[in-house]
């Protein structure tokens, strides 16, 4: 009786994960991953209805015009940031709507790449990306729960070099220029490190309601390195 009155006080009164009860973290680890992979299945089948009701030459036109595409990561952006502020609201239904929404935003941008890899690769390289992402996502998750090593300093260099790639993504949308192989190495190093920090600052910075929020920050980690692994094994097949 004295389990399920803690266990009830936990989850009426949120604490930060970290300093929570033993049984009130491994629900919110649950719960959180749980919506990652709810995450990822939604994308899927949102991404695959897409591909097949959306005609090739509008998802082509997506990338054609350097504006246009700069009109899409704008808006991609903006989308980012209600979506986020939403799963830190306080009511559920808000919260399902902001991670939803910024599943579909993810399917959205990934229509072009998508559409590129399964006309000129078919659909193996995505199947060999989406392996290579989800052991890195497990590996870099391991290294945050079996060591104790304060990832805080991700921070830094995370916004930094989020603001560097956003630029020179600008700059080559507008001039034209491929920014290349090493380009794309550098932000599945950017990707890892997001995972690494979002790890650790789940367990110290949010609360135990606070899951649905921890899941779109997890998911739009893996869908940057995801993005980028794709990349470079496309480039390997040109």
């Amino acid at each position: 009786m004295s389990y399920n009155n803690n266990y009830n006080t936990n989850y009426q009164n949120p604490q930060i994960v970290n300093y929570a009860a033993t049984d009130a973290q491994a629900e919110f680890y649950r719960k959180t991953y749980t919506h990652v992979a709810l995450a990822l299945l939604a994308f899927i089948g949102v991404e695959a209805a897409l591909q097949n009701l959306i005609p090739e030459e509008l998802i082509f036109s997506m990338i054609r015009g350097k504006f246009v595409w700069l009109f899409i990561l704008g808006g991609f952006w903006l989308g980012s940031i209600l979506a986020n502020k939403w799963t830190q609201a306080q009511d559920k239904s808000t919260q399902y709507m902001g991670l939803g929404i910024y599943v579909l935003l993810e399917a959205i941008i990934f229509l072009p790449i998508i559409k590129i890899a399964l006309l000129y690769t078919g659909t193996a390289i995505l199947s060999q990306a989406g392996i290579i992402t989800l052991a890195l996502f497990g590996g870099l998750t391991a290294v945050v729960f079996l060591t104790r090593v304060d990832f805080s300093f991700l921070r830094t260099i995370l916004v930094v070099g989020g603001f560097v790639a956003l630029g020179l993504i600008v700059a080559g949308a507008i001039f034209g220029f491929d920014l290349g192989l090493w380009f794309s190495v550098a932000m599945v190093a950017l990707a890892a490190g997001g995972i690494l920090y979002e790890t650790y600052n789940i367990k110290n910075a949010y609360s135990t309601d606070q899951y649905v929020a921890a899941a779109l920050q997890l998911f739009s980690s893996i869908m940057l390195l995801f993005w980028y692994i794709l990349r470079i094994l496309m480039s390997r097949r040109d």
